[in-house]
């Protein structure tokens, strides 16, 4: 840790990085994209989809903008990051504002189809072939039987009692809340810190040890870590964080014995939804194609399309098996995973994280994964299928 008269000396020092980073942080708070691009009449589509037998796609309704489009970009590129003296901090914040002037025109072409899809895959880019290819050789394995732990028989109620339970080993708060507007069945709100549950679910055993590894054990104690850092940049996140972050969390779940192949699989499933959006595809398609030809159940198959076509087409699901890919070699040549635990950081910038760790200007990380120091799994399948990922 960095004491505190050492801290007043380098802020001192460093003053214009210190202004500059503050107004990117207020500016950053208004526009958390997935509380924009997640629709607010998932339940009324969905089964208006199903009594249409598949055939009329849904119509979804998105939350109203908080902010100014215009305005928000016009005060992200008034930063004058010529002030920051040296030249790869300085490189860091200019791609920090493309990054977030490229989600400020995700957010306002929500709904606008093409707009919204192309402005997506700048942020978080298309499958590759090896992408495609790494999808489907996991999809070609038979499913696992279905055990007790797999089974759906807990609330949202219970599922909030397990995940308080499990963070008593995290030295964190833990806030929660219930939502129906949310397409996974939980996920983290980092500028709120909150952990959502989504209402009108029920829950396997397997899926809350696998929730609780990737949400507690990942992004919140990113969150966190993130939160306790000189510059609030590891909070709000470096650019294109998502593969890195996701594949942290899915490997905390493949470390903590949670990981089985039909979550593997349904991350196969995601990759192929993101590839049918530049095929084309509408949404009854994406849907056919998962449901139909890969014989997913319909639920599961909708909550994937749902997923890619959210928006106008939304292609961060395909960065959770090419980040669990990067994330499981770097496992394997036993590199620390510490640095990536410092806030919602991007392997990319690794070497930067180091530097400004050096300049004390990033500290070490307070709350460390408590799955990464025990290898629990135990499917040599699962072994042998992430050793083989291209």
């Amino acid at each position: 840790m960095i004491r505190e008269g050492e801290f007043r000396d380098i802020k001192r020092a460093n003053a214009e990085l210190f202004d500059i980073d503050a107004n990117l942080d207020r500016l950053v708070k208004r526009i958390e994209l997935l509380n924009y691009v997640n629709p607010l009449n998932i339940e009324k589509e969905k089964h208006r989809f199903f009594t249409s037998k598949y055939s009329e796609d849904p119509t979804f309704k998105y939350p109203k903008l908080k902010f100014d489009p215009y305005k928000l970009h016009r005060l992200f590129f008034s930063q004058r990051l010529e002030r920051i003296a040296d030249e790869q901090i300085r490189k860091l914040y200019q791609d920090i504002i493309y990054y977030y002037a490229n989600m400020i025109q995700c957010i306002e072409t929500i709904g606008a189809d093409k707009k919204f899809y192309y402005n997506s895959l700048r942020i978080y880019g298309t499958p590759t072939e090896k992408d495609v290819h790494n999808a489907k050789f996991i999809l070609h394995y038979e499913d696992e039987p279905i055990t007790g732990d797999m089974e759906k028989v807990f609330s949202p109620e219970e599922a909030k009692a397990y995940f308080e339970d499990f963070v008593k080993q995290y030295d964190f708060p833990l806030n929660i809340r219930f939502s129906t507007n949310i397409a996974a069945a939980a996920m983290v709100s980092n500028s709120t810190r909150t952990l959502l549950i989504k209402k009108n679910t029920r829950f396997s055993k397997n899926q809350l040890l696998t929730l609780a590894h990737h949400e507690i054990g990942v992004h919140l104690v990113t969150t966190y870590n993130g939160i306790l850092q000189p510059l609030k940049i590891f909070s709000n996140g470096f650019p294109k964080n998502v593969e890195t972050q996701e594949g942290l969390a899915v490997f905390g779940e493949y470390m903590g014995g949670a990981l089985r192949l039909k979550r593997l699989k349904e991350l196969a499933y995601r990759v192929l939804a993101s590839d049918s959006l530049i095929k084309g595809y509408a949404f009854s398609d994406t849907f056919d194609l998962i449901h139909n030809q890969y014989k997913l159940n319909r639920e599961d198959a909708f909550t994937i399309t749902l997923r890619a076509h959210r928006g106008g087409g939304f292609t961060k699901d395909r960065l959770y098996l090419s980040g669990l890919r990067k994330i499981y070699k770097r496992y394997l040549h036993e590199e620390p995973m510490d640095t990536l635990l410092t806030g919602k950081v991007t392997l990319e910038y690794e070497d930067i994280i180091k530097k400004l760790r050096y300049l004390g200007l990033a500290q070490n990380i307070t709350h460390k994964n408590h799955s990464y120091t025990q290898n629990l799994n135990t499917n040599k399948t699962l072994d042998f299928i992430l050793n083989n990922l291209k």
